[in-house]
């Protein structure tokens, strides 16, 4: 009898048309999304731990070591050192109270656009400039975007951002705690809330009738808006460093177990 074909669920993701089912699936899907993650790889070598890489801080790219696991879980299986190892990039992330940083993969797909099998001549869009993610909005938006980045910048200089059209996401420096959207004019900003109340924030779920508890959005305007809603931006800065250490899922699909409902208007 042949040798029958056992793949994962289909996900049709970037060239992987199945979830992974075992460790190599894992470090071919990692290769995928390493630019999303603000990484590069120095090397992938036989032995512990798997791989060397660079993440991006904000100051500057530092030095991590990866192990590549299936499950989480089977990082501890191995009897793998954790003082030797920095990240564990898996597809399922199931190892409570894990004390390493967790990558897992299946849920970062679901927040990262994707790229469909197409012809080799017609080639991806590159990420805009300034001018041209900014192109046709007044001259309020690009200001008060302007102030906006600074005032992030001052809450930690590891913090950065990337543009894309229309809009921009900024980086904790692990994750994307704030999404950015121009509107005409100013902004909306799709905050990281862990499920928690904060001033002014309309819940995701709410908002949009889908998606996860921890994620909610609030309408800037004007400078006067723009000074009130800092300390909740601050805040979701804060939440996002917090539960990465925790190893708790931040994606836009992340769930609570019991969800929290939040308030609607900017606090006087």
């Amino acid at each position: 009898m042949k040798n029958r074909s056992i793949v994962g669920d289909l996900i049709n993701f970037r060239g992987l048309v199945y979830s992974p089912i075992n460790e190599n699936g894992v470090i071919f899907l990692f290769g995928r999304v390493t630019k999303d993650l603000n990484m590069y790889i120095e090397e992938i070598k036989t032995g512990f731990p798997d791989c060397i890489a660079r993440r991006f801080t904000g100051r500057g790219w530092e030095r991590v070591t990866i192990e590549f696991e299936y499950k989480s879980s089977h990082f501890n299986a191995h009897k793998h050192d954790v003082n030797e190892c920095d990240i564990i990039v898996c597809w399922e992330h199931n190892w409570i109270d894990c004390p390493l940083e967790v990558i897992e993969l299946r849920e970062v797909i679901k927040g990262l656009p994707n790229i469909p099998v197409g012809r080799p001549d017609q080639p991806e869009k590159e990420r805009p400039t300034l001018e041209q993610a900014l192109e046709g909005y007044p001259k309020e938006t690009i200001n008060l975007f302007e102030k906006f980045k600074e005032k992030v910048k001052e809450m930690s200089d590891e913090t950065f951002h990337k543009l894309f059209k229309s809009g921009a996401s900024f980086y904790s420096p692990e994750r994307v705690f704030v999404y950015m959207n121009f509107r005409k004019p100013g902004f909306y900003l799709d905050l990281f809330t862990r499920g928690e109340k904060l001033k002014g924030v309309k819940s995701f779920k709410e908002r949009k009738g889908k998606g996860g508890d921890k994620w909610g959005g609030i309408r800037v305007k004007s400078e006067v808006d723009l000074d009130k809603i800092l300390p909740v931006v601050k805040k979701s800065y804060q939440l996002i460093k917090e539960t990465i250490k925790n190893n708790e899922p931040t994606g836009w699909y992340a769930k609570l177990e019991e969800g929290e409902e939040e308030e609607e208007e900017i606090a006087s």
